[in-house]
């Protein structure tokens, strides 16, 4: 028997395939600091597992496979906080962000179709295009200019006729740009002019720095037609776990098509959705210490990386991740390695290699991305052990 050629081609997580040896070096005894996944430390708000708790339903039934109404209620004032109005018709409950992403490729694109990406990308937009059966086509970002959009001139040429969609993210997982207005322009401007669709992945909304803002595709009204928003509560509210997300497009073909999509696979999870509900009436106030707290650990994290002039990463302005390019030439072998073979007193730094990120084959090998989801103090030993583990692991490849 012989699998298909989409389970063959999938990509492995470069977040997660480094598990085994995560689980190894746990078995030693290894006290493992994680800066390889966007796993936040902050506590889910308590009115969440309160409506958990106070579920009396006597029988946990079928929900509305566009999830509850009064969660898209709530999130209708919540868009309206940003000034982007919305109706209830607007909004689909999907099974987190992930199921959402996954919609919205399979809604705008067939299998051999393609999507333009901008490299380094949050790695499943890779692993969902390849189950969808649709080509993702990177367009790449640098470092060395704080990963911005490049020309339209160079975008452009990676357009064809198959191209449907561009996916973009602000504030960005993994280097943690927010989109100026300019360049949403930019994008905005392609989309028009080659008829394309812009799917934007906003789940980091919230988490902006020292005055930035991030702007949403929807408020572009000349394509609003054309824009559909991938959302989740996964970060927002420190809930991971419990996979809720969202489809937001105020094109109403979209949403149609979207929602048999959904009946096909009946429901979003109920209970997680009530939690959801009461996370979203919390007064706006509650993301202000977090969003302080995240600007703390960001700031000891790259004061760290800064003290060694050999690695080059930018000060994200948003999200709660960077790529930080490193004296080495495989970024897999080094994660690996301090896993395997590294610790100091007994602990080790775990990150994820850049490469990943990339479809372009051969960048991201000098890369990984952190992820400055501990609190501070965690955060400034993970970078500490981090750079002791670059140096010996530079000595030994002399």
């Amino acid at each position: 028997m012989e699998l298909s050629e989409r389970a063959l081609s999938v990509q492995a997580s470069p977040i997660r395939r480094l598990t085994p040896l995560l689980l190894e070096a746990k078995k030693r005894g290894i006290t493992v600091h994680h800066l390889n996944i966007g796993q936040p430390d902050i506590e889910t708000p308590k009115v969440f597992w309160d409506a958990i708790k106070n579920y009396e339903e006597k029988v946990l039934a079928y929900g509305l496979s566009d999830g509850l109404p009064e969660l898209k209620s709530a999130v209708v004032d919540y868009f309206a906080r940003y000034n982007i109005l919305l109706r209830q018709t607007d909004i689909q409950v999907t099974t987190a962000g992930s199921e959402a992403l996954l919609y919205s490729l399979c809604l705008v694109s067939d299998p051999g179709e393609e999507v333009i990406v901008f490299e380094p990308f949050y790695t499943n937009y890779n692993g969902f295009g390849t189950i969808a059966g649709i080509k993702t086509v990177p367009v790449t970002t640098k470092a060395e200019n704080g990963f911005s959009i490049p020309s339209a001139e160079e975008i452009e040429k990676k357009i064809t006729s198959r191209t449907k969609a561009m996916i973009v993210c602000s504030p960005n997982n993994p280097t943690g740009h927010i989109m100026s207005p300019e360049e949403m322009e930019r994008i905005a401007g392609i989309a028009k002019k080659h008829d394309l669709f812009i799917i934007s992945d906003e789940v980091y909304r919230e988490f902006t720095y020292e005055g930035a803002k991030a702007t949403s595709f929807l408020e572009f009204k000349d394509v609003e037609d054309r824009v559909i928003v991938v959302d989740s509560i996964s970060k927002r509210f420190s809930a991971c776990g419990a996979r809720v997300g969202f489809i937001v497009c105020k094109n109403p073909a979209i949403m149609s098509y979207a929602l048999k999509f959904a009946q096909a696979r009946l429901c979003p999870p109920t209970l997680e959705q009530l939690g959801a509900l009461a996370a979203y009436r919390m007064d706006p106030s509650y993301f202000d210490p977090i969003r302080t707290e995240y600007q703390n650990r960001r700031d000891a994290l790259i004061d760290t990386l800064h003290s060694n002039p050999e690695i080059l990463v930018e000060k994200p302005q948003g999200a709660f991740y960077m790529m930080a390019k490193l004296p080495i030439s495989d970024s897999d072998d080094f994660a690996s390695w301090l896993l395997k073979d590294f610790n100091v007193d007994g602990e080790t730094t775990m990150v994820a290699p850049g490469d990943g990120f990339y479809a372009t084959k051969g960048l991201g090998t000098d890369e990984v991305r952190l992820a400055y989801v501990l609190n501070v103090e965690r955060t400034k030993r993970a970078a500490q052990i981090l750079m002791k583990g670059l140096e010996e692991y530079k000595r030994k490849k002399r």
